[in-house]
């Protein structure tokens, strides 16, 4: 019999999609199979404190915090395991063979975590620091994508500082498409004059569509922005796809990424908005997407090209917009860290592409192990012809 592997699930995290986490992670660990892997639920509460063990995920759903029971990951690669920080012993802390990260949205999404586990040298599931970090980042995403050709909807982008500064001045911005050195009349009229209505305003680096509005004009495009503010210091905002049709696919791989079915959503709000997602229950997923073959086909080779324009690794979702009165779709989002509640689209998208819930986490588990014998091979260190550093300094 094979030995399990110890596998690592982090959640919960200090963004505002904590609670989202959480049910990702429920899930996760309802389906991985116990004969195979021995499971260690690790969440981080919204202090920013790590707890172990199915407490746990008790806890963070509770909204509890337990002091004497945190623990740490250190970026000591020779340790690998979780370490006590309060006064527990730590006899039950055994090395972790491999991370499952599924904390979405900031400092979990964003490469910041993805930094640590680098420094543990643990394997871990899902995209790197590049590829996590680039994707959070909505503008940096399309500004990337496009660079390819990768269709993708107009748009400008804002920051905070400028917005807040509300200045009015006859230089130019340092960078491209950046609303700066205006005064908030411009701005709105600007985005009024190049994107038209309607428009949709997001924070650049959060997901679950928190923070997102509709903005059909002037007054409620500065009221949209004020909102995306909240949660972003840099705010984008986007021209909406008339007729639209909302699609996602699902991408697994590393070097070679396949993508799955497309999935269709249809809203049961005007948008797929937080509620729709998560809390009403009533939208509606048609898989697959009743699309023609071409199209199918045209679509799915994008969501790869998207995938490896940004360096993703393991998995991702990633959504387009179709015109249907067109037939043109648009590249929305790549999603490195997507859902994986009992309704959400990656794993549903797999399991109709001939891939069970179970055998999906098999194959993440596989990859991120597959990555780690990657890196193992490289060289760490360089032997110069002289010792030059010794005799220096």
């Amino acid at each position: 019999m094979h030995q399990r592997l110890t596998v690592g699930i982090i959640f919960g995290g200090r963004s505002s999609e904590h609670e989202v986490s959480i049910v990702s992670a429920a899930s996760v660990i309802k389906a991985l199979n116990p004969d195979k892997y021995r499971i260690v639920p690790i969440g981080i509460a919204k202090s920013g404190r790590w707890y172990v063990g199915e407490q746990a995920l008790t806890w963070l759903k509770q909204g509890q915090e337990e002091p004497e029971s945190a623990v740490a990951l250190p970026a000591d690669p020779t340790m690998q395991k979780l370490v006590p920080l309060g006064s527990r012993s730590n006899e039950w802390f055994e090395k972790l063979d491999v991370l499952f990260p599924l904390i979405h949205g900031p400092l979990g999404e964003d490469g910041t975590l993805q930094g640590l586990l680098e420094l543990t040298d643990l394997p871990y599931v899902g995209a790197g620091v590049l590829g996590s970090a680039l994707s959070m980042d909505k503008i940096m995403q399309k500004q990337v994508c496009n660079q390819l050709g990768l269709p993708a909807v107009d748009f400008l982008w804002i920051r905070d500082i400028d917005w807040r500064s509300n200045s009015d001045s006859d230089d130019q911005p340092l960078l491209l498409d950046q609303l700066a050195n205006m005064n908030q009349e411009q701005m709105l009229q600007v985005c009024q004059d190049r994107l038209g209505y309607p428009l949709f305003v997001k924070p650049a680096n959060l997901g679950s569509s928190i923070g997102i509005s509709k903005a059909r004009n002037r007054q409620e495009l500065r009221a949209s922005l004020e909102e995306a503010f909240l949660y972003d210091k840099k705010v984008i905002i986007e021209q909406a796809v008339q007729n639209v049709r909302e699609l996602e696919v699902s991408i697994l791989g590393n070097d070679k990424p396949r993508a799955s079915v497309i999935g269709e959503i249809v809203p049961s709000n005007e948008f797929y908005d937080y509620n729709a997602k998560y809390i009403d229950g009533t939208s509606t997923l048609i898989i697959p997407a009743e699309l023609e073959d071409g199209l199918v086909q045209s679509i799915q080779l994008a969501a790869i090209k998207a995938f490896l324009a940004v360096g993703a690794e393991g998995m991702a979702r990633v959504d387009f917009l179709l015109d249907n009165r067109l037939g043109r779709f648009f590249l929305s989002e790549v999603n490195t860290i997507p859902g994986f509640t009992s309704i959400s689209m990656y794993p549903k998208l797999w399991q109709a592409s001939g891939l069970s819930y179970s055998q999906l986490l098999d194959e993440l588990i596989r990859l991120a192990l597959e990555r780690q014998t990657q890196k193992n091979r490289l060289q760490k260190s360089y032997c110069p012809k002289s010792r030059w550093y010794t005799e220096n300094g």
